[in-house]
């Protein structure tokens, strides 16, 4: 019987902490935990028969940090034979105890995935897929990708699980005391992620301790229609007498788990610092005890790796804008191969308030899976809205969707068996919420009574797939009317009908509707509200229309989806109507002026265009601008043509250095996302490229700031925290001392000796390396005193930084600058 059919009604239990065990079985600082799979079988089978004797269910194998870029060509065991000794280790244990499953442990590459970092995704696939194919055939009952931090990572080691195995897959996240992941998703939007890919289950583990994991558990039981599970660490880690402890002891801990049940977890377990003895009063606590059914959950939803978009009762607009059909400027950008023009359209349709993206890049002269995987990447890069994949090419679509970091929608399939056979098992595999055209091999039918059945028929087939009705949004079909007189009646019959006879989301591409006519944004806008009334749930309009968004604004005031009018209000000053008497023009005829086609008085970027906003305003807003969205080349044009008048010293200060901080303000206050961050800093550093080498042609000064050492720990290999901090220390002008990943004590404190370096930061990510980081820190207080030490990581928090002597902790990239500010004055 397979862990599936096992666990029907009970709850599982996971077992604890491994890396706690192992230091306290001789595990010295910077020793890689996996090498005692080979070296120490002994300790590994009596840890996993200590969890079974406990009670444990599952057992993890000791593969956490067994990959390739850590197990290589250089290292004393290849990654086959530590994955094959941890399999061993972990079956024997089961087979001596007569019970429990095996669970092959995926942890983090300890690697930024491009474009934040320098793996690629396929590698990173490429990563997973050989520990998947050793786990499978060493035994693994089922797969369990842990700790995870960022949502891209997740996903390459979910299709990996997927597509080289039949195993259940479970997979945990890491979050914040915020309830954030590293790289800005939430429990609602891994939710829709892992949901999408076909995770058996999903949940947390790791970083905090049950009492503040309870409000993202929340989180994740209200949106998960899988069982959700959750292995916290005992509390919070200390430090005493070299060793790190944890502030909650097993029965206190298996107090807060029992509230965790009662909320509706079907499976728990321990991380960091929980010991057989919590694993053995939980199991005790759970047995005989049933968990909650699981509702399912009818919420649809789309995501990026940050932002989530659910449809339902307030609309949801989708900028059209990244689509060539009667754009010609579009065209030629896409002939020339200019993704800055195309990642202007993006932000200037989110400024004008798109909260999704759609991206068409179909010509027949160019390679358009190329062009939009390509796309895709970049656009992700700087602008967290979710994307809507708009292709008829299968293959194009199937490479979006593969590289795309969240839940798309994606456009689109229809009532064609041969479009329904090639769409639907893209999306069962990689996810999404899917647009449904009411067109079929018959055409588009005359009647709403037509597309019903269309509808009807599209939803019967997907569910075959196990898509269901909730990730399926129904596209009515616009008729011009100038050709379709009824058209747009028939329209709004069928959006209203999905709505209370299918229980679907609807979505129309609203400016179809007035081919042929003059002066078509009025019949646009009057007919998009027309069709919110009706029940639309989303619209792909063009958002810099000030028309179309008036029309929208009004709609979520009158419609009570606008508490106390904020919106309408904010979006007034903005999409200004001149007043009555100015030009002659009264309120109705300032409305149909605005539907013209003409920049409305005051709203600049808001109509017209999209190559307006940041582009008509002079070089200093465009390099202040190009730093805050992370448009490298902009960014670099616009500081080439601020030098022609000013020095280099003045543009850095009243340009680059307000740009970043503006954006390292946001990212603190979380309105601003680790990828934006890091690649606002890509385009400061383009700019900084073209200063620096005018400053070098003229002889002028270079700033020049304090070196500052970044390491990562002995025995570490998760250097993506220091590498963000080191970014970000560059752009503010530090001279950064790189050391690397997985650095000896005495080396990072020769290097602060070398240079009398005043600052060092360290980092680490596991439990089990955190010694090292308080050996370095004893060294550098013995032969460097005058440095002062900042600490970060996962597993660190103020306290635990204080115990081990640090001068000051800092929980993200933007505090190690701001300290960096401090003392080095």
């Amino acid at each position: 019987m397979g862990i599936r059919e096992d666990w029907n009604d009970k709850i599982l239990v996971f077992d604890g902490g491994m890396g706690s065990l192992l230091q306290g079985a001789g595990l010295k600082p910077g020793e890689l935990p996996e090498t005692w799979n080979i070296k120490h079988p002994e300790v590994l089978v009596k840890i996993h028969e200590d969890y079974l004797n406990a009670g444990a269910n599952i057992i993890l194998s000791n593969t956490f940090g067994a990959n390739r870029l850590k197990y290589n060509e250089a290292a004393e065991f290849n990654l086959d034979e530590i994955v094959d000794a941890a399999m061993k280790n972990a079956r024997t244990a089961v087979e001596h105890c007569g019970r429990g499953y095996v669970a092959l442990d995926l942890g983090p590459t300890g690697r930024l995935l491009k474009p934040m970092g320098d793996l690629d995704f396929e590698e990173a696939v490429s990563i997973y897929t050989e520990v998947v194919k050793a786990g499978v055939r060493g035994g693994a009952d089922l797969i369990l990708i842990e700790t995870m931090s960022d949502t891209y990572e997740l996903k390459a080691a979910v299709l990996a699980a997927k597509e080289n195995s039949d195993l259940p897959i479970f997979a945990t996240t890491i979050f914040d005391g915020k309830g954030k992941l590293l790289t800005g998703g939430t429990p609602k939007s891994v939710v829709a992620l892992l949901e999408g890919l076909g995770a058996d289950a999903l949940g947390i583990n790791c970083g905090l301790g049950p009492v503040q994991m309870k409000p993202i558990v929340e989180e994740l039981l209200r949106y998960a229609s899988i069982p959700v599970v959750v292995n916290p660490n005992a509390g919070l880690p200390r430090s005493e007498g070299g060793k790190t402890v944890y502030d909650i002891d097993p029965p206190e801990f298996v107090e807060e788990m029992k509230g965790m049940l009662e909320m509706g977890v079907s499976a728990v377990g321990g991380c960091c610092g929980t010991t057989p003895e919590h694993i053995r009063l939980l199991a005790e606590m759970c047995k005989g005890r049933t968990r909650k059914p699981i509702e399912p959950k009818n919420d649809t939803l789309i995501t990026s790796y940050a932002s989530v978009v659910e449809m339902g009762t307030d609309p949801v607009i989708i900028g059209e804008r990244i689509n060539p059909t009667g754009k010609s400027k579009f065209k030629q950008a896409l002939r020339d191969h200019n993704l800055e023009y195309i990642l202007r359209e993006a932000i200037t349709q989110q400024e004008n308030g798109a909260a999704v993206l759609d991206v068409n890049v179909g010509l027949p002269e160019i390679d358009e899976v190329a062009m939009m995987r390509e796309v895709v990447q970049e656009l992700q890069a700087v602008t967290e809205l979710p994307l809507q994949i708009d292709t008829t090419d299968t293959e194009a679509m199937e490479q979006a969707l593969r590289i795309y970091n969240g839940k798309a929608l994606i456009n689109s399939v229809n009532g064609k068996q041969e479009v329904m056979d090639a769409v639907f098992p893209l999306v069962k595999h990689y996810g999404g919420t899917v647009v449904a055209l009411t067109i079929d091999e018959e055409g588009i039918p005359a009647t709403a009574d037509g597309r019903m059945a269309i509808a009807r028929k599209i939803c019967a087939e997907a569910e075959k797939y196990g898509i269901q009705k909730k990730d399926i949004v129904i596209d009515a079909l616009c008729m011009t009317i100038s050709s379709e007189p009824t058209g747009a009646l028939v329209t709004l019959e069928t959006v209203r009908r999905v709505r209370q006879e299918l229980g679907c989301n609807t979505i129309l591409g609203v400016s179809n509707i007035s081919f042929g006519l003059p002066q078509r944004e009025i019949v646009n806008s009057n007919f998009f509200t027309m069709a919110m009334q009706s029940g639309l749930t989303a619209a792909i309009i063009n958002p810099n229309s000030a028309a179309m968004m008036r029309s929208y604004y009004s709609y979520r005031a009158l419609a009570a989806l606008d508490e106390h009018c904020g919106d309408y209000i904010e979006q007034a000053a903005r999409l200004a109507i001149p007043k009555a008497g100015a030009g002659g023009a009264s309120g109705a005829g300032a409305a149909g002026s605005a539907g013209s086609g003409a920049p409305a008085a005051g709203a600049a970027g808001a109509s017209g265009s999209a190559d307006t906003g940041s582009q008509a305003s002079g070089p200093e807003h465009q390099l202040t601008v190009s730093v805050e969205r992370g448009l490298k080349e902009q960014a670099a044009s616009a500081a080439g043509e601020l030098l022609k008048t000013m020095d280099s010293l003045t543009v850095i200060n009243s340009c680059m250095i307000p740009a970043l901080d503006k954006v390292g303000k946001g990212f603190e206050a979380g309105t601003v996302f680790l990828p934006q961050l890091l690649m606002s800093a890509e385009a400061a550093k383009s700019a900084f490229e073209v200063i620096k080498n005018q400053m070098e042609s003229s002889g002028e000064a270079g700033e020049k700031k304090d070196k500052i050492v970044l390491a990562t720990v002995k025995g570490d290999i998760h250097d993506i925290g220091k590498n963000i901090v080191k970014v970000l220390l560059e752009n503010y002008s530090y001279d950064v001392l790189d050391l690397g990943k997985d650095v000896a004590p005495e080396a990072i404190v020769e290097e602060t000796i070398k240079n009398h370096v005043r600052l060092v930061g360290l980092s680490a990510l596991m439990t089990t390396t955190v010694p090292s980081m308080e050996e370095t820190i004893k060294q550098l207080r013995k032969e460097a005193p005058w440095a002062k030490v900042m600490v970060g990581g996962a597993v660190l928090t103020q306290e635990y930084a204080d115990m081990i002597g640090a001068d000051a902790y800092c929980r993200d990239a933007m505090a190690s600058v701001n300290y960096a500010q401090q003392v080095l004055v």
